[in-house]
């Protein structure tokens, strides 16, 4: 009886997502953030989008990666938040296991492409920061090209072997995964077999890929700063440093949580599963909420065109 157990689920045809275990009475009211902060994303990032192609003035290295890292954010949301509304308003927690595979490469390809991209928009500051007589040579639209090139093939390329090793696991424990989507460790302690090879190379991916392009973005901001502290000035010094600032506060919702998280899986061991899935789920979704918010807010030229198509739609 065993065995035929073991040989079903070698090749499971579904996994069941189970949302948020805990508060499935309150998925009604908990979808409601979800959906908004999903609804914000969209128009955000393609507002994002549409006005940096519109702008004349916005067409600029800086402007190229964020609209890399508004696609990039698209790509994320939209390889979860339909199947996690799905689960929430309408209970409907199957997933196929290729599909599981493929939501699981999209969302940590997404996840490792927004590392890079915001690698290279350290680049980008500076460049213009420290050599900026260089900075029109340096950054030209065919190296930005080719950065953006390298950014999308190390994601697709690092993240591959995630499905393919979790396809070539027997899964004879279970088919439930404790939260609403497919991500790479939930979906290897399923298993049955000695699945340290995906333990390790995710360890690989999040400290050798994730935790080296922060190391490369904090050098990149200690020369920064310390060409900012360098000028003349103190208004110099403001009017320069407040030119990183929309990239300095998504680099601290992208970081900063994480690094949070980390902390709560190590030290909080009591902390009840429920909780750990919701936080988690703000994580990686707040983020790509935010970045259009930010840069709308922060950024003159990308606030005063949303204000004149309003004002324009509105006349």
């Amino acid at each position: 009886m065993s065995s035929s157990n073991t040989t079903y689920f070698t090749k499971p045809s579904t996994f069941i997502l189970l949302g948020i275990p805990g508060l499935e009475t309150s998925y009604v009211w908990i979808s409601i953030p979800f959906c908004t902060m999903y609804i914000i994303a969209i128009l955000g990032n393609f507002s994002i989008l549409f006005i940096v192609k519109m702008e004349q003035s916005l067409h600029k290295p800086m402007y190229y990666f964020l609209c890399m890292l508004a696609i990039t954010d698209l790509v994320f949301y939209t390889s979860i938040l339909p199947k996690i509304l799905a689960i929430f308003c309408f209970s409907y927690k199957e997933i196929s296991f290729s599909a599981c595979l493929t939501q699981m490469y999209f969302f940590h390809c997404s996840y490792v492409m927004e590392s890079g991209i915001l690698l290279a928009m350290a680049l980008d500051r500076y460049v213009a920061i420290c050599n900026p007589l260089r900075h029109s040579m340096t950054l030209t639209n065919p190296r930005v090209a080719k950065i953006g090139l390298a950014v999308v093939l190390r994601g697709c390329i690092v993240v591959f072997p995630y499905p393919l090793l979790a396809r070539q696991w027997p899964y004879c424990r279970t088919i439930i995964i404790p939260q609403p989507y497919c991500a790479h460790i939930a979906v290897v302690n399923l298993a049955c077999a000695d699945t340290r090879v995906s333990s390790y190379y995710g360890l690989f991916v999040q400290f050798g890929v994730i935790s080296m392009d922060g190391i490369f973005i904090i050098v990149s901001y200690i020369l920064i700063l310390r060409a900012i502290f360098s000028l003349p000035t103190k208004d110099a010094r403001i009017k320069t440093f407040e030119t990183c600032g929309s990239h300095l506060f998504i680099i601290l919702t992208f970081y900063i949580p994480g690094l949070i998280i980390s902390l709560m899986n190590r030290f909080a061991q009591n902390v009840p599963l429920h909780f750990h899935v919701l936080i988690v789920n703000v994580y990686f979704l707040l983020p790509p909420m935010l970045h259009p918010i930010i840069y709308g807010v922060r950024t003159k030229q990308i606030r005063g065109r949303l204000l004149w198509l309003f004002i324009h739609k509105g006349a």
